[in-house]
């Protein structure tokens, strides 16, 4: 049996448009690969499962019948995947011609790469900055909510999490990257398995860099490929408090599985009433906004 070489993963849920969009791109952006695309469908209610089987018959279609969240469907996507690389790509993003391409080619002149983000830009064409990024330490978060971040960004001390110190064409080695797109070498997955289906949705991409590097992969950034994600389309716009305390949830268990050792428990606990205060401010800014809808929140 001939693998291809790329799979091409996604986790859609009320994002019909959007993905129509995306999928069309698709055959741009891997030019000279052979490709499967998967789908995995979170019982939408928008006609995104009848779109996929009516306009693009040869992608593989897997429905659920409830929302299962991210990662337990993205790892439904993974075990059905062939390819020699998995892509987890987000529904509401738009790959630039021959972004894969330049990917594989990437990956395959670096053997020591384990995943690697394209430059991901919002819809005006500026850098996604959550797409290179820290492993979210207690400093780095600090630094981020607190605005220093913003007020410093060229600062390694200040602007670690974002990394905005570093110029945005520039390759660079990072602790992790966005999941809205993350270029993944099957190796990887042979080793660390799957994403962990503790995190229901959110934080589940920033455990698996955080898994690779500790098992000896690089994880890196490459600006030459290129991929536009909408973002805060589909799942979280349609079920905006859960998104909010699904995310805080979830870095509550990232940081309790990967970083609570590394600090003193005062630290620790501090981190997790920071944690607490920030769920509760962001439940009453989405109560308060007219349109009770909210992106996802960072970092």
């Amino acid at each position: 049996m001939n693998h291809p070489d790329i799979s091409i993963c996604i986790v859609n849920l009320n994002a019909r448009e959007y993905l129509r969009n995306c999928l069309r791109s698709i055959p741009q952006a891997a030019q000279n690969l052979s490709s499967e695309v998967i789908v995995v469908d979170n019982s939408s209610t928008d006609g995104s499962a009848q779109m996929v089987r009516e306009d693009f018959a040869t992608i593989k279609l897997i429905t659920n019948n409830q929302n299962l969240g991210y990662s337990r469907p993205m790892n439904q996507a993974m075990r059905a995947a062939t390819g020699k690389y998995l892509i987890q790509l987000n529904p509401d993003t738009l790959p630039h011609p021959f972004a894969f391409d330049k990917l594989y080619q990437f990956m395959e002149a670096n053997p020591s790469i384990g995943i690697c983000s394209p430059k991901v830009l919002n819809r005006d064409g500026s850098l996604q900055l959550q797409c290179r990024r820290s492993a979210a330490r207690p400093w780095d978060t600090i630094t981020y909510f607190s605005g220093l971040s913003r007020l410093f960004p060229t600062s390694r001390t200040f602007a670690g999490y974002l990394m905005t110190y570093l110029p945005e064409n520039q390759i660079a080695e990072v602790e992790a990257v966005s999941g809205s797109c993350m270029f993944i070498r099957r190796a990887v997955i042979e080793q660390i398995g799957y994403l962990d289906e503790n995190f229901f949705a959110y934080q589940e991409d920033a455990d698996y860099c955080y898994r690779a590097r500790q098992a000896g992969w690089k994880i890196y950034y490459y600006p030459f490929a290129e991929v536009t994600h909408f973002g805060g389309q589909g799942g979280s716009r349609t079920e905006p408090y859960r998104a909010i305390m699904e995310w805080h949830r979830s870095y509550f268990l990232y940081y309790r599985k990967h970083l609570a050792r590394e600090y003193f428990f005062l630290i620790n606990w501090l981190m997790y009433l920071a944690m607490a205060g920030k769920l509760g401010f962001s439940l009453i800014k989405a109560w308060l906004s007219k349109e009770k809808i909210v992106g996802t929140p960072k970092p």
